[in-house]
């Protein structure tokens, strides 16, 4: 509770200079109901100052314990975690986009450059890559880190893997075309992410799926990335059974989110074999 009073009040004493400043160049985009890509990399640039310093001082301070501790050591296997976990979300949201085309559930309509000029389309994928890269360490640092560690400490990690998957899964209703589906999809997402940091002890891992998931999702294949809109790479129109496909919210409220977590575990539990479980 602490933790969370302190990420609110950080990032609104961050967020607001920030904001300010931005719409002093860009006063439109005040009155404006779209995020743009400048607004979505300006907010989690204030959401990961203040997660990040209300994190790293609730664990210094009121837990007593180093940051490492939560699953942070830099090392060169870090980097393979990463890189691994970004690997492992390719071919997942691969294997949902060929299974969708397949089925007929969706129609490829063209690529990015048929329609936009160079500068924008770079532009826009490198705006979204920081965007994710910034979301990966923000959610897996409070989600897997802070939630599930502290519940762990008190009950058990079962426990701190179910109840924080649960609060995950919760605080995605907010977006757009949530419901109680969508959430569930994100509940198991959430168990997802957590099977990679009980088979590590490390974040390192499941930063790196967070960060391929999102990315792929929405700017490699082209699909709504919980109930987002991102610009992509692959023009697609998805034309399939909402309850398979997730609609509006993306594969995570569809059934066809199932087999490939099934598909992403196994290739986590294959990376992670020679390691201590």
């Amino acid at each position: 509770m602490i933790q969370t009073i302190g990420a609110f009040f950080v990032f609104a004493c961050f967020s607001i200079p920030l904001f300010i400043v931005y719409f002093s160049f860009d006063p439109e985009s005040a009155f404006s109901n779209e995020l743009t890509p400048g607004l979505l990399l300006l907010s989690v640039v204030a959401e990961t100052f203040a997660f990040t310093l209300s994190i790293f001082l609730a664990r210094r301070f009121l837990d007593k314990q180093s940051i490492e501790s939560l699953g942070l050591k830099v090392n060169w296997q870090a980097a393979m975690d990463v890189l691994a976990g970004i690997g492992i979300t390719f071919v997942q949201m691969g294997f949902i986009y060929l299974v969708m085309l397949s089925l007929g559930w969706l129609t490829f309509e063209g690529f990015a450059w048929q329609f936009d000029p160079i500068n924008t389309i770079a532009t826009s994928v490198l705006t979204f890559f920081v965007v994710f890269v910034f979301v990966g360490w923000n959610e897996e640092l409070l989600a897997r880190g802070y939630h599930l560690q502290t519940i762990a400490s008190g009950l058990n990690l079962f426990w701190g893997a179910i109840i924080s998957s649960v609060v995950f899964g919760l605080l995605h209703l907010g977006n757009p075309n949530a419901n109680w589906i969508a959430a569930t999809g994100i509940f198991l997402a959430g168990l997802y992410f957590a099977f990679a940091y009980i088979r590590t002890k490390q974040l390192w891992l499941s930063i790196g799926l967070h960060i391929g998931w999102n990315f792929f999702e929405g700017v490699v294949f082209g699909f709504p990335v919980s109930g987002l809109d991102i610009y992509p790479l692959t023009r697609i129109e998805i034309i399939g059974p909402e309850l398979w496909t997730g609609g509006a919210f993306g594969p995570e409220a569809g059934l066809i989110v199932l087999p490939s977590l099934v598909m992403g575990g196994l290739l986590i539990w294959w990376f992670t074999r020679k390691r201590l479980a």
